[in-house]
């Protein structure tokens, strides 16, 4: 971890995991996020599948409680006990999300689990893993309407001004849910004409539109091209009313991404479209 000033409200976080340690990372963070005021330095240590790795994890974690004057947490999916035994001689708070969820579902369903180091990932020769890459290159092949071609196969086209969270949100879904997402981009041409792009006009039911509020959009884009004309404010307003215009006329189903995380959006899109999501 870099070094930095500490305060009484700083507290290290570490993720330690036999797999990529995605799993934990993704439920530490829902759970941290409850907690504000607080500064969480977070580490995640992957692939500790070694009882010499696990004793290298210790030395970390005990010189982050030595250096924080704070017993750090740890947030673990260890399936190997052995493993698991030398990283719960951490100076830490633990948190072992196997025994806290996958001993309690034993016992209800009254089934041993199959304690297989990285099972969640270890998915090469299912049909989710082979639906997942075949919607992630869909999502790269139809980024920004670089190509018009199977858009019929498309779960959703998500349409909005250029920077309002199309692609980021697209291969989300593609990569965190098998979802074949295409974007396309509206443009002052498009708000001239008053229409949608001729290529879309057939695929109305699979739109999905993403809006901005200009101020917001007015930052992104000066990051990527400061002080030029589609940077600037006025430009801004102008482009995203025209394109929430042309969703009205087109009674296409919208929401604004100015507040809202990359998964909020997603999970919008999902819950508007009934979609299965195929990725796990």
């Amino acid at each position: 971890m870099p070094n930095r000033p500490y305060t009484q409200r700083d507290r290290s976080v570490f993720i330690v995991s036999d797999g990529t340690g995605i799993t934990a990372e993704n439920f530490a963070y829902a759970v941290l996020t409850q907690f504000e005021g607080l500064r969480l330095f977070q580490e995640r240590i992957p692939f500790v599948d070694t009882e010499d790795k696990a004793r290298e994890t210790v030395l970390r974690i005990n010189d982050a409680a030595a250096r924080d004057g704070h017993r750090p947490i740890v947030f673990s999916t260890l399936v190997n006990q052995e493993i698991n035994k030398i990283i719960q001689e951490a100076t830490a708070m633990h948190l072992d999300l196997f025994q806290q969820f996958v001993e309690p579902l034993e016992t209800e369903f009254g089934v041993k689990s199959t304690h297989t180091m990285g099972r969640t990932h270890h998915v090469v020769n299912d049909e989710a893993y082979k639906n997942r890459i075949e919607a992630i290159n869909f999502s790269l092949a139809h980024d920004d309407g670089q190509t018009h071609k199977d858009l019929a196969i498309a779960d959703v086209i998500l349409v909005g001004v250029s920077r309002s969270g199309k692609t980021p949100t697209s291969l989300y879904l593609a990569m965190q849910h098998g979802i074949k997402a295409a974007n396309y981009p509206l443009i002052p041409e498009d708000f001239e004409r008053g229409s949608l792009p001729t290529a879309l006009k057939l695929y109305r039911e699979k739109l999905f539109g993403l809006s901005i509020m200009p101020e917001r959009l007015s930052e992104i884009r000066n990051e990527r091209r400061p002080n030029s004309k589609y940077a600037s404010l006025e430009n801004c307003r102008y482009e995203v009313a025209e394109a929430e215009r042309l969703m009205r006329k087109e009674a296409i189903r919208s929401c604004n991404t100015t507040t809202k995380s990359i998964e909020e959006i997603a999970t919008t899109i999902i819950t508007e479209f009934g979609l299965n999501t195929k990725a796990y």
